[in-house]
């Protein structure tokens, strides 16, 4: 009787043993619904949008913006995304804004909507600025640019977080060609 008993007992302590390396999935634990939280934000981002440019998040991933920088044609390209960062969300603005400091000051900058092909008509989810100035400061670690836009009537703020150890080499004229006073 005691080789019985610690025969069963030995194999269950095997399977226990065994069973610590398995993990048994319930509903909404899987890999993908823990990259879908949004509270603490430890989950997987897409590093670059579908134009190579960098993700500024909106809302609570609710949208995506894709800041693209062209230093030879001197211009900043704004793309409206949807919350994954790979379709493009067309939007009735005529114009977003990004705000930045320059020197400790506000200034805004205008990007003008540039429908792409694919935008139906009245709407844009690519957005131009021609200014160098902004394309200046947004290489400016002070500058703390922030996106400024409206999607379907509600407001969206984004924090601009351009990577400043790049080696871009950079037009510094500084065009008069930006807004009025920016308010943060």
């Amino acid at each position: 009787m005691f080789k019985t008993t610690a025969s069963f007992a030995m194999l269950l302590s095997i399977g226990l043993f065994g069973m610590a390396g398995c993990t048994v999935e319930t509903p909404g634990t899987s890999d993908h619904a823990s990259t879908e939280e949004h509270d603490d934000h430890d989950h997987a981002h897409p590093s670059e949008g579908p134009h190579h440019g960098e993700l500024i998040e909106l809302g609570n991933e609710e949208y995506h913006a894709e800041l693209v920088l062209d230093e030879e044609k001197g211009t900043v390209t704004v793309y409206i995304l949807d919350g994954s960062a790979s379709e493009a969300v067309p939007i009735e603005a005529t114009e977003i804004t990004i705000n930045a400091k320059h020197d400790g000051k506000p200034e805004q900058f205008k990007l003008s909507a540039s429908a792409d092909e694919n935008d139906p008509e009245g709407k844009s989810s690519r957005f131009v600025s021609e200014s160098s100035e902004l394309l200046t400061h947004l290489h400016e670690e002070e500058a703390e640019p922030r996106l400024v836009l409206t999607i379907e009537g509600k407001s969206y703020r984004g924090e601009v977080a351009h990577d400043h150890g790049h080696n871009h080499d950079h037009d510094h004229d500084h065009e008069e060609d930006h807004g009025e006073e920016a308010s943060y």
